[in-house]
């Protein structure tokens, strides 16, 4: 368990990172917290595969508990993080919500931002009843009936839409390949966008699920070859499998353009993938250029962290304003009021986008276009729809 309430002094904690182990980390960090602070329980990767985007997500959830406690914090009472690490597995996001919400002064949550994740801890969020704000983009999520989660991010039958709208209508593309992960996101973001596809009236020419964390996309890639698609729609869940693929499409020659879910545009993900992935397409929550909030969080960002922002890092600093916002607002921590509170956030310039929270607990209703240009994201659109 970690807590950071000094965002400056959780930084140079994570700069030793190599050569201190994670308890000694955690027991330094206890000091952070005082007494009266209100706590927020986050859920997000430490260790395991998307361990540098759980170090991003830190970043952007810490920065913003600096500015909110600088700014006098909630209700006159500073803020801090009680983090837990998921593991990157779904045994491990249930294990770290049972941590978290065994506290009973922990009054909300931020979760994961992989759907498999939020689905393996609905039921527990459920029973505990508090709000929880998620990354998590499977529409589904949000439609079950549990009013305690909130989206800090566009679902995917938004992106869906983006995807398939620019890829007919901008790209002037109709040989689909759909590309997912078999886990909940992946599944349900391939059935958005072959209902979106059908709009134009267009069946994919393959539909093709892969395994994550697969060490070999070659069989992906032959079959996206021998369809003769022109344009790839994908949703990838973890980048390394993103860039393992992009890498092997250009050696087995496939040049069909490619139009992505947010993966493909995340830090990690142009990290690994380098100019494999020059030219793609993204649907991007989060880009630098969408807006002067996102404008002014990623030159910050840079400037403390030496990497550019991408949305592992912008929800969770979203996510913890909105937290910040409603308690403010409820003039409490107790669950209901502050769902309520929620729930009536509008017009909310975040940077992610304009927040208006519908009955299900979505706050956002669309999403950018962007493109790599020799590995810088370029914003193109925003796209939005009703709520």
């Amino acid at each position: 368990m970690r807590r950071i309430g000094n965002a400056p002094k959780f930084r140079s904690m994570l700069a030793m990172a190599g050569v201190l182990s994670l308890s000694v980390l955690a027991v330094a960090a206890a000091g952070a917290a005082r007494a009266d602070d209100i706590k927020i329980g986050m859920i997000t990767p430490i260790t395991g595969p998307a361990a540098e985007a759980g170090r991003y997500a830190q970043w952007g959830a810490g920065m913003a508990v600096d500015e909110v406690n600088a700014a006098g914090g909630v209700m006159g009472r500073k803020i801090t993080l009680v983090i837990e690490d998921d593991q990157t597995t779904n045994p491990g996001a249930v294990t770290a919500f049972s941590k978290l919400s065994s506290q009973p002064d922990i009054p909300v949550f931020i979760g994961s931002i992989r759907s498999t994740q939020v689905h393996a801890t609905e039921n527990d969020v459920l029973k505990i009843g508090k709000p929880m704000f998620i990354g998590g983009t499977d529409p589904t999520l949000t439609q079950a009936g549990n009013p305690w989660f909130f989206r800090a991010r566009p679902n995917d039958s938004y992106s869906a839409k983006v995807i398939a709208d620019f890829g007919v209508n901008t790209l002037k593309l109709k040989k689909w390949a759909v590309i997912n992960s078999t886990d909940a996101f992946g599944t349900n973001g391939s059935k958005a966008l072959i209902d979106a596809l059908k709009a134009f009236e267009i069946e994919p020419v393959l539909v093709q699920g892969y395994a994550n964390q697969a060490p070999d996309f070659t069989p992906v890639v032959l079959a996206v070859r021998q369809s003769n698609a022109d344009v790839i729609g994908s949703y990838f869940t973890f980048e390394q499998d993103l860039g393992i693929f992009a890498k092997q499409l250009k050696q087995l020659g496939v040049t069909a353009p490619w139009v992505g879910s947010p993966s493909i545009t995340n830090a990690t993900a142009l990290r690994l993938a380098g100019p494999a992935l020059f030219g793609t397409y993204g649907i991007a929550d989060f880009t630098s250029d969408s807006s002067p909030e996102a404008k002014a969080f990623a030159t910050k960002y840079l400037a403390l962290h030496k990497v550019e922002a991408d949305n592992q890092s912008s929800w969770t600093y979203d996510a913890v304003k909105l937290l910040a916002r409603a308690m403010e607002d409820a003039k409490s921590t107790d669950p209901e009021p502050v769902r309520k509170a929620i729930l009536a956030i509008h017009d909310y310039k975040g940077l992610e986008g304009t927040y208006n929270f519908d009955s299900k607990g979505d706050g956002l209703h669309g999403y950018n276009v962007v493109k790599n240009e020799n590995g810088k994201i370029v914003f193109t659109k925003h796209v939005d729809f009703p709520g």
